[in-house]
């Protein structure tokens, strides 16, 4: 083989595999796309069980296209107290056969005939057909869904490609490939160059395509070919190894349970291989061909995961013991960044956080306006305590979510981004407000005043159309009920009424002689807070009513809200007004 011969070789095969890992990525890309956050938010659910975790496991394995993202994903979780390490195996499970469909989409590239449904089914007939209708939605399509199907057949049609490439560069150069594949007859020697090879490229898929291109051109046998696979499930852990660095124990023993479902079983197969080469020599001197591959890929992984479904147990004594700790997690607000690989999980996540933020500034305003007239300091303190977790919320989630939208995210992503942006703010100022009433009680409690009987039944008045809208306003939210968060502006309208119509007695109070200016500051502060508070819900349920608005704009959408034309808000503001007159 002379020199410009093996330059070339290597050129074709480093351009095919480059192909192949833009593809994957791009229909990767796509497939994630589609799926959106339901299948994520899932596997909090499904972790528990064996069966429905490996089911989830592959899906979300065929979905991404990649067991290591998934695993990553895992770690990520895992390290953020979503998930318990335990209920991570039946998942890493699944995603090590989900990832043997790849595998199987190759055996195209194998097909032979020249009749038309046969022609019709060769990569090198549809991959451009395929990347052509892809490239037309991408460019014509305003449906997000179409454009995303696009980018998968663009995706696909690369990825065939490289597949393409990398078989004609080794069967071109057929006769001097089999001088090298002869260094491959040790199988230890063949396991450990598959093994780091895989862990250099992070793709075990990749890896597999090249054994099938090798397989094309007749080359290969099963003792060479087996020992190729197993490396490769065992170099693609890793980018779950790299990804664990800097998280706790438990997150750290999810990549070692990867690792050693990968490793025990490949070394167990190879131990194995070696009286088998002896008892059938002929059987595994046998050539092995590209469906061959892909079959050896699939039973392997099978195999391995239902010896493993009983040994758990044991598996799971193994990673603690490896990884020694035992990391108690506690209540915080922590956002991995590894979860930012999938923007969907990410953004679900942190729909999550911002959940537990609208309770906690829900529970503190409550407990606030319950305290005026019947202080209690222990609760004043609880008070301050959800106000500085609040600003942790906001600062932790705001920073995140900034990053996050720096990404390459879908119309719907982007979306929802900047509606959890908008809404930590204004639950945020929430809590402020809720710890100002505290403080309005306290000086209540201090100074011993006492209400009119009307201003009281004012205060009261006011104050129960408050807990109404904040009630609606953060289950509105939880839900992403955009129905209720339809009845909060009209009772905001009320309480701005309120507010006003209340400062007009209060002066007239004052002008009589029925109020002194001092309770007259408290009586002030109360409706400045409570009212400033229904503006905040107005904002939170204005976004939540955008759900499935292509732009958030709060102001146009309230001038559209409040016109006299809609008959609905006309008529939720008329039973408010009856509701809470004075």
């Amino acid at each position: 083989m002379t020199s410009t011969q093996v330059l070339t070789m290597i050129a074709l095969l480093l351009g095919g595999l480059t192909f192949f890992l833009y593809g994957m990525s791009t229909m990767s890309s796509g497939l994630e796309q589609m799926a959106g956050g339901k299948l994520e938010r899932t596997m909090r659910k499904v972790g528990a069980n064996d069966l429905s975790g490996f089911l989830w496991g592959a899906g979300i394995t065929i979905a991404v296209q990649s067991s290591s993202a998934l695993t990553v994903m895992l770690v990520g979780m895992v390290n953020s107290g979503i998930m318990d390490f335990a209920d991570t195996f039946g998942m890493i499970m699944g995603s090590h056969v989900g990832t043997t469909l790849t595998a199987w989409i190759l055996t195209l590239s194998g097909i032979s005939g020249e009749n038309f449904a046969l022609t019709l089914l060769k990569p090198a007939t549809f991959a451009p057909l395929l990347a052509f209708i892809g490239i037309a939605m991408r460019m014509f399509s305003k449906q997000e869904r179409k454009r995303n199907f696009g980018l998968i057949f663009i995706g696909f049609a690369i990825l065939m490609s490289g597949m393409t490439m990398m078989s004609s560069a080794v069967s071109e150069q057929k006769d001097n490939l089999r001088v090298l594949l002869t260094a491959f007859q040790s199988p230890a020697l063949a396991l450990l160059a598959s093994t780091l090879f895989t862990g250099i490229i992070q793709s075990s898929a990749a890896t597999v395509a090249i054994v099938q291109a090798l397989a094309v051109t007749g080359m290969v046998n099963y003792q060479t070919a087996i020992p190729l696979i197993l490396g490769a499930n065992i170099g693609t852990c890793m980018t779950a190894l790299l990804s664990c660095i800097g998280t706790n124990k438990e997150a750290k023993r999810v990549v070692a349970m990867h690792i050693f479902t990968n490793a025990i079983g490949g070394v167990v197969c190879m131990l194995l291989m070696y009286p088998a080469m002896a008892i059938f020599p002929h059987l595994l001197s046998r050539q092995i061909g590209i469906i061959g591959v892909a079959m050896v890929h699939s039973l392997f992984n099978i195999l391995n995961t239902i010896a493993f479904m009983p040994l758990k147990r044991p598996l799971f004594s193994l990673c603690r013991k490896t990884v020694r700790g035992d990391d108690k997690i506690t209540h915080t607000v922590f956002l991995d960044e590894r979860l930012m690989n999938n923007p969907t999980l990410a953004i679900s996540e942190c729909h999550r956080l911002t959940v537990e933020m609208a309770e906690y500034s829900r529970d503190a305003m409550l407990q606030a306006i319950q305290m005026v007239g019947h202080y209690d300091e222990n609760l004043h303190k609880k008070i301050a305590d959800i106000e500085t977790l609040t600003d942790k919320y906001e600062d932790k989630l705001g920073t995140y979510l900034v990053q996050l939208s720096h990404n390459r995210l879908s119309d719907a992503d982007s979306h929802s981004v900047g509606r959890l942006l908008h809404s930590i703010g204004d639950f945020e100022r929430m809590g402020d407000h809720a710890l100002n009433i505290a403080e309005v009680a306290q000086e209540i409690s201090e100074k011993s005043i006492i209400f009119s009987e009307n201003a009281q039944a004012e205060l009261d008045t006011i104050a129960a159309a408050v807990n109404e809208i904040i009630g609606m306003t953060v289950q509105s939210f939880v839900d992403n009920d955009s129905d209720l968060a339809g009845h909060v502006e009209p009772l905001e309208q009320i309480i701005d009424k309120l507010k006003d119509e209340l400062k007009a007695r209060h002066i007239a109070r004052l002008q009589a002689g029925d109020c002194t200016v001092q309770i007259g500051f408290v009586f002030s502060d109360l409706l400045t807070n409570y009212e400033r508070i229904s503006d905040h819900c107005s904002n939170v349920a204005v976004y939540t009513m955008q759900l499935n608005s292509a732009k958030l704009d709060a102001h146009k959408y309230l001038n559209k809200i409040r016109s006299e034309e809609n008959k609905s808000f006309m008529a939720d503001y008329e039973q408010y007004d009856a509701k809470y007159t004075v």
